[in-house]
């Protein structure tokens, strides 16, 4: 399913008779000249299977490729704990009110070590620790301090909002950065206050940590003004990595009347992403795996274990995750080089 533009975007788009205005926004992006929210928007009219829309891809693909030297990154998602979540965000899985999850479930410490070195033995380049809204942060802590000694993979940690005391503990512990999206709908598909979302990037950035983002979860009921906010914030804000990650609709998913968007839509907005993040990002991600954004400018990966907001299995890695060797050939066949050192943590 393709995203619904407003009626004033399908008029702007049948009454461009030309492409040139286009040809400048091209021009720009492929010099690292930045965008504006408009041009964004412009870019937000071009159809899928217009030779416009195929430029937009082999542009943004040609930036990523020269940008991140051929780099393929894949960063090993672990969900370190299943609960029936009180937060009850509607797209989310892990919640209360979804009733998958009944009973709560903390990963043994021996399993999530064994996961790290997984990721570690696979030549993962970040391990990144999820946790739900209400873990406890200590643990968190503790589990970054174990895992530091453990392996040599970058940890970055995916939590609750947090204060610059608690992003401070966090390097101490042995994190490099953070994974936080204010997510779409954020304030009404979610329980949480999008400013403190904001918020706590800026935390992020005030005591030293690498921001990781993504425009999630994208369905079709999103409007492309809603879309390009988010772009330019991850832009704005100097995001590590940033991309676009489709929302998948869970069995009873509240959401599920909206339906979800294909992955040639996902390849669309990944390019319009690209182009919007210039020189800024280090990677550009989408999610879930697959080839077609490889095409379009993303080239990081998140191979799942553990719990996944978009799973009804406690072990993702049972269920949709796909493993690291998966995504690594998925790359490989695009003529990603996987092997080369990761450009996130330079």
């Amino acid at each position: 399913m393709e995203l619904t533009l407003t009626a004033e975007q399908i008029a702007a788009d049948e009454s461009t008779s030309t492409s040139a205005d286009l040809d400048d926004i091209f021009t720009k992006a492929a010099e690292f000249t930045p965008l504006s929210k408009e041009e964004g928007l412009r870019l937000m009219q071009i159809p899928l299977h217009s030779d416009d829309c195929y430029r937009l891809m082999a542009l943004a693909n040609r930036i990523s490729r020269e940008q991140f030297g051929n780099k393929g990154e894949n960063h090993l998602h672990i969900g370190l704990n299943v609960e029936p979540c009180p937060l009850d965000c509607l797209f989310c899985s892990l919640t209360h009110k979804a009733g998958i999850f009944t009973e709560k479930i903390d990963f043994p410490e021996e399993q999530i070590i064994a996961w790290a070195k997984y990721g570690e033995e696979q030549g993962a380049d970040g391990l990144n620790l999820m946790t739900t809204g209400t873990y406890p942060f200590s643990r968190l802590l503790e589990l970054g301090r174990i895992l530091s000694r453990e392996v040599s993979v970058p940890l970055i940690a995916n939590t609750r909002d947090i204060s610059h005391a608690e992003g401070e503990a966090l390097l101490a512990a042995g994190f490099v950065g953070a994974y936080h999206a204010v997510r779409l709908g954020e304030g009404r598909d979610t329980p949480l206050n999008r400013n403190k979302r904001i918020a706590t990037i800026g935390v992020l950035r005030d005591v030293g940590l690498r921001w990781m983002n993504c425009v999630e979860p994208v369905g079709p009921e999103h409007s492309a003004e809603e879309l390009i906010e988010l772009m330019f914030l991850a832009r704005d804000y100097g995001a590590t990595y940033s991309g676009v990650m489709r929302r998948i609709n869970f069995p009873g998913s509240p959401m599920t009347k909206y339906g979800m968007i294909t992955e040639l839509e996902m390849a669309r907005l990944v390019a319009i992403s690209r182009l919007i993040m210039g020189n800024v990002p280090k990677a550009h991600c989408t999610h879930e795996p697959h080839s077609a954004s490889l095409l379009t400018g993303a080239n990081l990966f998140f191979p799942e274990v553990g719990s996944s907001p978009r799973d009804g299995q406690c072990d993702t890695g049972k269920g949709r995750g796909l493993g690291i060797a998966t995504c690594r050939q998925m790359l490989q066949e695009m003529n990603w080089n996987t092997e080369l050192p990761s450009n996130c943590y330079r």
